[in-house]
């Protein structure tokens, strides 16, 4: 009885470590702003890196420009070369964006909202849940597009199906190219998502709106060996750690990145940069503390059943009333065995257990009576008789 408990109570804390490892994975791959490198490229061979800043790092638009610029070089350097035929096709893309406020009007209101100025690719590193229209590139020569969220739809224009319309930012007509569900919940509202939000671009934000500057920038390219992209961007970007924090989006939910997380339990909420973090990164950071803290249950479920089977194993070894003496002298003389038996039929020379002068006589008298015909005989007047022929005289 003892034993069948041990055993379903063993079972049990298994299967509750697959479940925890099913919502770990889960929790992991619901990110999607952590995961442009998968849909870049070969994750393998390909890193996204995103870098913070502070307002005191005086982040500029020319500054990413001449980054930018550099990349080619060390692509070049480290022997990543394009292999794809389109001729148009890029190694890397990136995105930098600033938060900030702007005011949106229409003829039926106006409303204040948080704004994103974004530059570059910046919704590959975000696929928004687009409910109508589509997403605009920062890289557009025009810059009069934004993006607003449902709710300054409906105040705006007291609908959500409103893209391809006009709103005035800073006076300025814009057009609306989609329209986005906000993402909502505990962890969202925590993270900074709790009022209403616009995409416009950085060029917009600067000069209609009111802008923090340029406070974070992303880029996903090739990564031939470990930490090489995040390497690069640190010491082209983030080399003043006091002001910049560079993170490498496509390991941060691995196991290995999990365990250091629990191993700094208590000290990653001490931060003495003045950075304030995007609402993506926010919550991004609230998932890893999320899957660390599973990650340690899944340790302990499934330290239970493995020292439960290790302890069983040591009980049938102290009973198991052998030994590798044994086990050892018992192959050994099986193997003698087959090594008697294998000499023993190269002796017989492949006759089947009978000697060479005994087969031949055998398969001499077997082919007499496979062919009788060929046999000859006397009679008594001295003929040679053959079967089937007749006779004839000698």
């Amino acid at each position: 009885m003892k034993k069948i408990v041990l055993g379903i109570s063993g079972g049990c804390s298994f299967l509750i470590f697959l479940i925890l490892l099913f919502i770990t994975s889960h929790f992991c791959h619901s990110q999607l702003s952590q995961q442009a490198a998968e849909r870049w490229g070969n994750p393998e061979n390909t890193a996204q890196i995103s870098c913070f800043f502070s307002v005191n790092a005086r982040i500029s638009k020319d500054t990413i420009l001449e980054f930018e610029h550099t990349i080619d070089g060390a692509l070049v350097d480290a022997s990543v070369v394009q292999e794809s035929e389109n001729e148009g096709a890029r190694l890397w893309a990136d995105a930098y964006s600033a938060d900030g406020q702007v005011t949106l009007s229409t003829e039926r209101g106006t409303v204040s909202a948080d704004a994103i100025g974004v530059g570059g690719d910046f919704f590959l590193f975000h696929p928004e849940h687009l409910l109508y229209g589509s997403y605009f590139s920062g890289n557009d020569l025009m810059q009069d597009y934004c993006i607003i969220d449902e709710d300054a739809a409906w105040q705006l224009f007291g609908s959500s199906d409103v893209a391809g319309m006009t709103v005035n930012i800073g006076g300025q007509p814009h057009m609306v190219t989609g329209v986005i569900h906000r993402e909502d919940g505990h962890l969202a509202e925590a993270a900074g998502l709790d009022s209403t939000l616009v995409y416009v671009s950085y060029e917009t934000l600067t000069q209609l709106g009111r802008s923090n500057g340029i406070n974070h920038y992303e880029i996903v390219m090739p990564n031939p060996v470990t930490e090489f992209a995040y390497k690069y961007v640190k010491d082209h970007l983030g080399s003043d750690e006091k002001n910049a924090e560079v993170v490498e989006n496509t390991s941060r939910y691995s196991l290995l990145s999990r365990l250091k997380l629990i191993k700094q339990f208590g000290t990653r909420s001490m931060n003495g940069r003045a950075i304030i973090y995007p609402f993506w990164e926010n919550i991004a950071r609230g998932y890893e503390d999320i899957a660390a803290v599973l990650t340690l249950f899944e340790i302990l479920f499934l330290a239970y059943p493995v020292l439960l089977a290790l302890v069983l194993f040591i009980i049938w070894w102290r009973h198991k009333g052998w030994t590798l003496r044994d086990v050892r002298l018992k192959l050994q003389d099986k193997a003698e065995r087959l090594i008697e038996k294998l000499w023993a039929r190269k002796n017989k020379n492949g006759y089947g257990g009978v000697s060479s002068g005994e087969a031949e006589e055998k398969k001499h008298r077997e082919k007499k009576e496979k062919k009788p015909w060929k046999r000859k005989k006397k009679d008594d007047l001295g003929y040679l008789e053959e079967p089937h022929r007749g006779f004839r005289r000698k």
